[in-house]
């Protein structure tokens, strides 16, 4: 499965972006932009992204094409065919963001998650955030290997764990004295069926956790890509039982 967009987080601050149109649209993205810190300007300065916020189709059009010449990457609202890169809604704990997008085909859709997802994270998301950035130093010391220092955390952050980022928790605390995380193993995950979405919870967490991924041949791409980007995934391996199988290098 290819990823129609992928997802950057760019930052904006003094930077010019090019926002043409008037309207509820424009005034919309320029809201938008304000609150990034970028500075808003007219075609004519040097940029490397615009928005055309155009009602008139052969003007919206004309601007993407004079804009895409000078090498710019465009949004164009309400056209996701003519767009390099969409906005997407956004639930803000700052510093940590969350950004839903549909590839600009419902903004609908977008909204509707990010209300429910505003609803489901607490405000100390931004506070767990900093204390684990400031804690960097202490859990290096704790856990030299990178492998367990990162299953730590993941233990941490697990639900109803010390650091479960979805309730009200102490970073500092949690640093006095951080528990080791289980041993690396090898563990084996038998598919109920090619779907995703059944993947149990406990499925979910270890795929997301492991830094080696064996599977058999059979595994979908769908089922596979809930593992990090970054774990190694080995086709064959110590997967021997037939059908739907993955072993997970907890290392």
């Amino acid at each position: 499965m290819t990823l129609h967009s992928l997802p950057l987080f760019v930052r904006l601050v003094a930077r010019p972006v090019i926002l043409l149109g008037e309207g509820e649209a424009a005034d919309a993205k320029r809201r938008l932009l304000d609150r990034a810190g970028a500075v808003v300007v007219g075609e004519d300065v040097s940029a490397t992204l615009a928005i055309v916020a155009l009602d008139d189709e052969a003007e919206a059009l004309a601007a993407v094409a004079r804009l895409k010449a000078r090498g710019i990457l465009v949004n164009a609202v309400d056209r996701p065919d003519h767009c390099d890169f969409t906005l997407p809604a956004i639930v803000d704990r700052d510093p940590v963001l969350v950004a839903i997008g549909t590839g600009g085909v419902s903004a609908g859709l977008a909204a509707a998650l990010r209300q429910r997802l505003e609803a489901l994270l607490p405000a100390s998301l931004g506070t767990l955030a900093k204390g684990l950035h400031a804690g960097r130093a202490t859990l290096r010391a704790r856990f030299p290997d990178g492998g367990e220092r990162r299953r730590a955390i993941a233990a941490a952050l697990a639900p109803a764990g010390p650091l479960d980022p979805l309730e009200e928790r102490d970073v500092a605390a949690w640093l006095v004295d951080p528990q080791a995380p289980a041993p690396a193993t090898l563990v084996r995950i038998a598919l109920t069926s090619p779907d995703p979405d059944d993947l149990t919870l406990r499925q979910a967490r270890l795929l997301a956790s492991a830094d080696r991924v064996f599977h058999a041949a059979d595994v979908p791409r769908a089922i596979l890509d809930r593992a990090r980007a970054d774990a190694a995934r080995i086709a064959g391996g110590p997967t021997d039982e037939p059908g739907l199988s993955i072993r997970l290098d907890m290392a």
